[in-house]
């Protein structure tokens, strides 16, 4: 590494000099930019033990058509990320797993203190808040405070592991959401760090617990979500290993037209992007569109990478990333070295001169329209005039049934009513324009006595305090809580599912009248069952139309052409009354956001209240585990781990836990909301004295296995061809034929000693980096999943937990194969299995019932263990393991 160092300049650190390395098979000034960030990794991070000058090959060797999946090439490449950040959901799971190797370690003769972050990481506490208040003043305080009721336990663990861990941070409740806070505040674009005795200049680059870390790569900074399983072997040293990707290429033009945002921009991408077909791939902005869409909307469409399948999509650095910098108060040498950097290491955006891509997506900024998504999927765009006849569309089962209405107030609620409106989630309210817009649309509509209706929940959750700051700068915090959006939480509330109750008498309305409801949320995603368990329908939205819906009070409507309300004297409204112009936000922008209020805003992020001054914090570097804890235990899996791994054991007449459809979200298999008192996790709390008030949300109760094992299928819109037609998380036990909760299932099935496999159709495992998806489908006594395809981070933590990913061959299906999911199933050779190879699943039986006789037949399936490193993860029985036996043997 050292003759590829090279001063940057006077006063300024080293950099990776590229342009010393053999010459790429594309040159340099046309290889995408994230391709130049992976190759300085490599280069140098080159001799320390996981990454090989073939590897530096390997990646020079790049151009159009030469990624894996276009070539066939298996090899995987490292890539070591420069930090971690982390939310709490999945960040204390990760925490209780990196207690339990430290337990681990000592059993296996191995000093626990090894186990310790050897990068930085940050966790950002914000998955925590509730909606239990809302539509008053006292809404935030009065949420806060119960949020410290439900979670002091796991707090309390985060604050022993700031102190236990080196290298780690958490930034307490209340600050934000965390890629709004990594956005605006822990970013530096550009790194230093001491290497060989001199300062060396790299780019930051970042992976994370969660699925929507890709925002940050909107401020050029290389970033994407992984497995929690795999952001513990990040932080123990592990790099991440990947084939060559595939680049793909976002080719924008145009500019926006009036009246249209970056919510409507980044839906259009959604659609267009998941159409074409970019699952895995990295997508690289560029195009003479770019120098119209600020740093916001190029962080609202990175955000939302997850959505249409890419691994993330990177917006190279320009001067626009240098003036978010300045506006969010970077200091000024900081914001001299990234340009300089940037420059140096050709990742600063040019015009005129492209980069070269595998493929080419165009989309014309000129073409956008006011959109929502919805109501059940993210990349289901539709145009706002055609919200009415889409959801009746969607729905029209219902036409013809008895009226669903109910007289609330003064007013009728019928089907489409908004239960939900939300202005929530980092994707749009890191966006000063249209949080600004949705703030003038309240102003507009209060100016008119315009009323919001008494069934919509209202609330606005900003992902950081700069945001409340520059809305009561502009004045429009105070029109905005007179429609019933006061400020509730920072943090993701409605989008991750806590939305928290409805009012009692309109969930009773809904539920006598068998009402469909709908929600309306600034949010990312809208999978059934995940806002709210009352409300079926969901749709993605900008913060003002959020509000626009929030006043009309039902989807089924025509905004361009219906009134959206009466105002004070009975006369009606439209939409066009109220939406602000495009000059009247950039105004209002300009005057509310500057560098004073993010200093201000972030002058204190690791403090924290006196709530969290005052909890009772442990002490001791391995963590003192409570038995009678229903919040933090040991997980199972990382008990009584061998020093060696034993073969991989065949499966012989397993059965099918469950037989699913397409896009089966990480959200059917791991919900992260609220527990039924009468679910197979409400039962075992209740059974340990836990009142029903205090059962919190699944996504709370992740660092006790015992819990989520039980919560795992547990979504109310499961749907699973072995449930007899009924709909949630219910499956039929072979051979009784009774109908059970799926983990009394699979409890049933432990005690016969049957082993397990689920089938399922395309984009299994969708949606957030859920590692308890997988770590829940393993404890279930799942050995394979057997899919059509596979969204990557879930397939990867699969992988992570031992659990072998199978794939139907293309074409083929559970359907093509007349599977019904009461066969049984065998699988032989799993010791020997290969990268991408074939493994043979034996099938016996075709009924009803106990199908131990009948006919046998084969179906060739493919292994999707993708590389070396995948194998050996599946061979070692997971990371965990792995990690361990790997430093056993150092």
């Amino acid at each position: 590494m050292k003759s590829l160092r090279q001063p940057l300049g006077p006063g300024l650190p080293d950099r990776i000099a590229l342009e010393r390395l053999p010459a790429p098979a594309t040159s340099w000034d046309r290889l995408p930019v994230v391709l130049k960030i992976l190759i300085e990794g490599a280069a140098r991070r080159a001799g320390n033990g996981f990454v090989r000058e073939e590897d530096i090959s390997a990646y020079l060797a790049w151009k159009p058509g030469a990624s894996a999946a276009a070539t066939g090439d298996e090899r995987e490449l490292p890539f070591s990320p420069a930090r971690v950040v982390l939310q709490d959901f999945t960040g204390v799971p990760a925490v209780v797993d990196l207690a339990a190797l430290r337990d681990a370690a000592r059993e296996l003769g191995i000093d626990p203190e090894r186990i310790n972050p050897q990068v930085p990481a940050d966790l950002v506490i914000d998955h925590s808040v509730q909606i239990d208040r809302w539509a008053t003043p006292e809404a935030l305080e009065q949420n806060v405070a119960r949020e410290y009721e439900r979670n002091a336990e796991r707090y309390q663990l985060l604050r022993w592991a700031q102190g236990a861990f080196d290298r780690f941070r958490v930034v307490p409740p209340g600050a934000g959401i965390v890629h709004q806070v990594n956005l605006e505040s822990l970013a530096t674009v550009v790194r230093v760090e001491e290497i060989d005795g001199a300062p060396l200049a790299f780019p930051d680059t970042c992976v994370g617990t969660d699925s929507h870390t890709t925002m940050i790569s909107g401020l050029g900074v290389l970033g994407f979500g992984v497995g929690g399983i795999e952001a513990e072997a990040v932080l123990l040293g592990e790099p991440l290993f990947s084939p060559l990707p595939k680049i793909v290429g976002l080719k924008l033009t145009g500019k926006l037209p009036a009246g249209t945002t970056a919510t409507d921009l980044v839906l259009t991408v959604t659609e267009r992007l998941r159409a074409h077909g970019v699952v895995g791939a990295y997508v690289e902005a560029f195009g003479d569109g770019l120098a119209t869409v600020s740093l916001a909307d190029r962080a609202t469409i990175a955000n939302m990478s997850p959505e249409f399948g890419a691994t993330t999509t990177l917006f190279p650095i320009d001067q626009i990333t240098l003036d978010y910098l300045r506006v969010t108060g970077r200091e000024s040498a900081q914001i001299e070295l990234v340009e300089a950097y940037a420059k140096a290491q050709g990742l600063w955006r040019t015009s005129g001169h492209d980069p070269l891509y595998d493929e080419v997506v165009e989309i014309s900024l000129n073409d956008i329209v006011p959109s929502l998504a919805g109501p059940k999927r993210p990349q289901d765009r539709v145009a706002l005039p055609d919200l009415g006849v889409g959801f009746e569309r969607t729905y029209a089962d219902r036409a013809g049934s008895k009226a669903h209405s109910a007289t609330v107030g003064e007013a009728m609620m019928r089907d489409g009513a908004v239960a939900i409106a939300a202005i929530t989630s980092c994707t749009n309210t890191s966006n000063p324009s249209v949080m600004i817009a949705s703030g003038l649309l309240a102003r507009n509509a209060v100016a008119r006595g315009m009323q919001v209706p008494a069934w919509v929940k209202t609330s606005l959750a900003p992902g950081s305090r700069v945001v409340t700051a520059y809305l009561e700068r502009a004045g429009l915090l105070e029109p905005l809580a007179a429609l019933g959006f006061n400020v509730a939480g920072y943090g993701c509330t409605t989008c991750i599912g806590n939305s928290g109750p409805l009012e009692s008498e309109i969930a009773a309305t809904v539920e006598r009248e068998d009402l469909l409801v709908a929600a309306v949320l600034s949010g990312n995603r809208n999978f059934e069952g995940r806002i709210h368990p009352a409300v079926r329908a969901a749709y993605l939205a900008s913060p003002p139309l959020v509000v626009a819906l929030a006043l009309a009070g039902n989807v089924v409507t025509n905004l361009d052409v219906d009134p959206i309300g009466n105002d004070r004297n009975g006369a009606p409204v439209y939409l066009r009354d109220l939406w602000p112009s495009d000059e009247e936000i950039a105004a209002a922008v300009a005057k509310a956001a500057d560098a004073s209020l993010y200093r201000s805003s972030y002058a204190d992020l690791f403090a924290g209240d006196a709530r969290w001054q005052g909890l009772n914090v442990p002490t001791g570097r391995t963590y003192a585990w409570d038995p009678a804890s229903t919040y933090i235990a040991r997980p199972a899996f990382t008990e009584k781990i061998p020093a060696t791994a034993a073969p991989i054991a065949d499966v012989h007449d397993a059965r099918a836990l469950l037989l699913l459809g397409d896009s089966v979200t990480t959200d059917h298999i791991s919900p992260a909301g609220s527990i039924r008192a009468d679910s197979p996790a409400g039962r075992w709390m209740i059974e340990r004295g836990v009142a029903v008030g205090d059962f919190n949300s699944y996504g709370a109760r992740r660092g006790h296995d015992q819990v989520m094992m039980r919560g795992t299928f547990a979504n109310i819109r499961l749907r699973n061809a072995l449930a007899d037609g009924k709909e949630g998380p219910i499956t039929n036990h072979l051979p009784s034929g009774k109908l059970l909760a799926v983990a009394d299932a699979a409890a049933r099935y432990a005690e016969s000693a049957t082993p397990l496999v689920i089938i399922a159709g395309k984009e299994y495992g969708s949606g957030s980096s859920r590692d308890w998806a997988a770590k829940g489908t393993q404890m279930l006594g799942v050995r394979a999943v057997i899919a059509e395809s596979y969204e990557r981070i879930h397939r990867s933590n699969l992988i992570g937990m031992g659990i072998l990913p199978l794939q139907f061959l293309p074409g083929e299906s559970a359907t093509s194969h007349a599977l019904t999911g009461r066969e049984r199933f065998t699988l032989q050779g799993l010791a020997t299995v290969s990268p991408r190879g074939r493994v043979q699943l034996q099938v016996e039986g075709s009924g009803a019932g106990d199908t131990a006789t009948g006919e046998r037949r084969e179906i060739e399936l493919i292994v999707r263990l993708d590389g070396p490193m995948e194998l050996e993860t599946y061979r070692q029985g997971g990371i965990m393991p792995a990690v361990l036996r790997r430093m056993a043997r150092q």
